[in-house]
């Protein structure tokens, strides 16, 4: 689309327009900035607000866009005083008191994802959940491009959706987050999914029904459902009048897993198509991750053996369940991005009974942290805390198994060294958010491999 039938969809959803429309933008992070530059590319008129004194992009969008109005060090009353419209980051709660008093005198809210849609006519396939959206993300692109697709891959993973736009691509692939999704009215994805739920940024919402209404808005429109049945909101998700596949281990679903002569095979309507022991990325988890994928795929037509080649050799994500050194027989993997309890206990699984030492602790974002007791009991030997939540953390385990509050990643590894023996594996699977010690979990990732690595001098 250019610019001007974008403006004519924008006018048409939103009333947005170049005449009349002052348009807040509150953030300017990543995806702030994405929404400054989209919005000047079209000649509409906008400021920016930000809590902190100095934003991470103030001084790159300056550069480029010298005359745009930055107000920052806390929220200026003024500012959203004689704004028309307001875009609210998704680091940003929809809850801050200036905001909601705003869209209560009448600010018409809308989010960057809400800008992508009114700008694409091309296929938009729309990915989230709770844990493995990254990785279905980027295995279903990996698998477009397989097929001879011009794709582009972006989100809440890496690239903002709106610097997607001048990809030149006929298919978007979405990692979309429910920071993003609760605050966008005009998604209508091709294909969708939700491919998990469990507790999560119960910081930011009233409880878990709160949370999972805000991910069920992926499926917002009239394309395929993805439902994964193993999930125990599935049935409150699926819509009779839409074209739903499903996957899942525990239900006859389209996608599945089967017992076959040579072994367990991922599976469409029970005829095997792939072996599960040539997936390169470990667990179960990872498993449905590739049913979800293989599903998502084929409502968009995409050659089944194409995207088996690919599972073939997906190596899997930075971060996640990511292999760093064997050191004297004991095995150091970083799992960075398992910020809250689901995504810990799913790496959890994939290992043997009790020969795991865990590095857990960070922002648990009020989450109940008593859902780790099975596995630790089951799998881990010694739990290793660090972070602002330890104690949280160290009072729901309630002495299942040996815990240590040892403060810091650096001191976790050191005492993982002299605790792990030769057989075991040292997981850093936190369980918790990143950003009380760290600048994200791809900090804190890399700062272990690098405490780790320097265990061999």
């Amino acid at each position: 689309m250019n610019n001007d039938d974008i403006l004519i969809a924008l006018n048409k959803q939103f009333s947005l327009n170049k005449e009349s429309s002052k348009v807040v933008v509150v953030g300017l992070g990543l995806t702030g900035l994405s929404v400054a530059y989209f919005l000047h590319s079209l000649g509409l008129q906008f400021a920016i607000v930000d809590s902190r004194k100095k934003p991470p992009f103030n001084d790159e969008l300056l550069a480029k866009v010298p005359d745009v109005a930055v107000f920052t060090d806390g929220f200026d009353q003024a500012v959203f005083d004689v704004a028309s419209h307001i875009i609210v980051s998704p680091g940003v709660s929809m809850d801050e008191p200036m905001i909601q008093q705003a869209i209560a005198n009448g600010v018409r809210p809308l989010s960057d994802i809400d800008l992508f849609a009114c700008s694409v006519s091309e296929q938009v396939v729309a990915i989230t959940g709770s844990n493995g959206k990254s990785t279905v993300t980027t295995l279903l692109g990996d698998m477009a491009i397989a097929a001879g697709k011009r794709v582009a891959v972006g989100g809440n993973l890496g690239t903002p959706a709106l610097n997607l736009l001048n990809k030149d691509a006929e298919l978007y692939v979405l990692e979309l987050s429910s920071f993003q999704l609760e605050r966008t009215s005009q998604l209508n994805a091709v294909a969708a999914t939700v491919l998990n739920i469990s507790e999560d940024h119960l910081d930011r919402y009233a409880n878990l029904d709160a949370y999972i209404a805000q991910k069920n808005k992926v499926y917002a429109g009239n394309g395929v459902m993805l439902v994964n049945l193993d999930c125990p909101y599935a049935t409150k998700v699926q819509q009779t009048n839409r074209n739903v596949l499903t996957f899942g281990f525990k239900e006859k679903a389209d996608y599945s897993v089967v017992e076959t002569a040579e072994g367990k095979s991922l599976a469409f309507h029970e005829r095997a198509i792939f072996p599960v022991n040539e997936l390169l990325i470990n667990g179960v988890h990872n498993q449905a991750n590739a049913m979800a994928a293989l599903a998502l795929g084929s409502t968009i037509g995409l050659p089944e053996q194409v995207m088996c080649d690919v599972l073939r050799i997906y190596k899997g994500l930075e971060h996640r369940v990511q292999f760093v050194a064997n050191i004297n027989g004991v095995s150091w993997i970083n799992d960075s991005k398992a910020t809250n309890v689901g995504a810990c206990v799913a790496a959890l699984k994939g290992y043997k009974d009790s020969t795991v030492v865990l590095i857990a602790g960070g922002d648990a974002k009020a989450a109940d942290m008593s859902d780790l007791v099975p596995l630790l009991k089951e799998k881990v030997k010694t739990l290793l805390l660090i972070g602002k939540d330890s104690q949280r953390i160290e009072q729901a385990v309630n002495g299942c198994i040996p815990v240590f509050d040892v403060g810091t990643l650096k001191k976790a590894v050191q005492k993982a060294s002299k605790i792990a023996q030769p057989g075991d594996t040292v997981l850093l699977s936190p369980a918790c958010a990143s950003l009380d010690q760290f600048a994200n979990y791809k900090d804190r990732g890399e700062q272990f491999v690098t405490e780790v690595k320097g265990l061999k001098q």
